[in-house]
């Protein structure tokens, strides 16, 4: 497995249903996610199960919930299959999960920090409100002279927030800065402009309430070295050291997501096989963006736990 990386989902992967089946057949799911429904204090596994999805969407309760799933279905996993990945990687909040998978960190410090981590994001979009869009069919040096523009005019705040994959962007900040920066990307011909149904300007300036206060958490929570490099968001190369892996986790808040850069890092150092661990398939599908040729996988539940099936 020495050319495999292990990927991990961010928000948005969520889903009513996700883990469900895997709680009823794999005991270590059901141990697992039941854990997490007594680190919290509720029932995280219900509200996974059966929703209501707008409460599961929530922030903070889509972090948590993201995470206890994906390593339920990385630890069933491990027992069918000889997993050794030579990396690991995981998109916004999904870099928790790749923490937890490499060893850095406790799956119950993990769990803990990404709910702290969606409460803090939640009140700082509370008490400034934002917005994001995707920008589809755009070159990402476009986008950002866009970006720069926009925020001169109007005096607020867009930037890149993820750099998915060619020919997806998503931009974040102000809602003028915003309205005027998806304005500009339709008027430069962008094959589609997507204004993203949330009030959270994730990975920009507006969460730096959240990540002054998060910085303190992180410095107080257990870890170690992890086994296998971590790909970190903010740089696109890896993290072996506790300090920078700490300084990361914060910087991700107010920072780029740099997920092009990260795979096609990864494809450089020889990596050819990337599998998805999680409740959906949204990596393997920008993965297919980036690199055809890479093989692909996702796991979600038993049926892909053979790792049979590229996607």
């Amino acid at each position: 497995m020495q050319s495999t990386v292990l990927i991990f989902p961010g928000q948005g992967s969520q889903l009513v249903g996700m883990g469900q089946t895997l709680h009823e057949a794999e005991p270590v799911a059901r141990d697992i996610l039941t854990q997490a429904d007594e680190i919290l204090g509720f029932s995280l596994s219900s509200l996974c199960f059966e929703g209501p999805a707008e409460t599961l969407t929530d922030t903070i309760n889509a972090q948590p919930a993201i995470l206890a799933t994906s390593y339920a279905i990385l630890q069933v996993l491990r027992q069918k299959s000889d997993l050794g990945p030579a990396f690991v990687a995981g998109h916004s909040l999904g870099e928790f999960t790749a923490l937890v998978c490499a060893g850095a960190l406790s799956f119950p410090d993990g769990l803990r920090l990404v709910r702290e981590r969606g409460r803090l994001m939640k009140a700082a979009g509370e008490a400034q409100p934002g917005g994001m869009a995707a920008i589809l069919g755009m070159e990402r040096e476009v986008i950002s002279e866009v970006c720069t523009t926009a925020q001169a005019e109007t005096g607020g705040v867009v930037q890149i927030a993820n750099d998915n994959c060619p020919g997806q962007i998503v931009i974040s900040g102000t809602r003028a800065a915003l309205d005027r920066a998806m304005a500009m990307a339709k008027e430069k011909r962008a094959k589609r402009v997507i204004l993203l149904p949330v009030s959270i300007a994730s990975h920009s300036p507006l969460m730096g309430p959240a990540a002054a206060a998060f910085e303190p958490v992180v410095a107080k929570v257990a870890m170690s070295r992890p086994d296998v490099p971590l790909i970190g968001n903010t740089s696109a190369r890896p993290l072996s050291y506790i300090p920078s892996i700490r300084a990361e986790l914060v910087a991700q808040l107010t920072h780029c997501v740099r997920w092009t850069e990260s795979i096609r890092y990864l494809l450089a150092q020889g990596m050819d096989t990337f599998i998805e661990i999680g409740p959906n398939d949204i990596l393997t599908g920008l993965m297919r963006r980036i690199d055809r040729k890479a093989r692909r996988f996702t796991v979600q539940d038993q049926e892909g736990m053979g790792i049979g099936e590229q996607r």
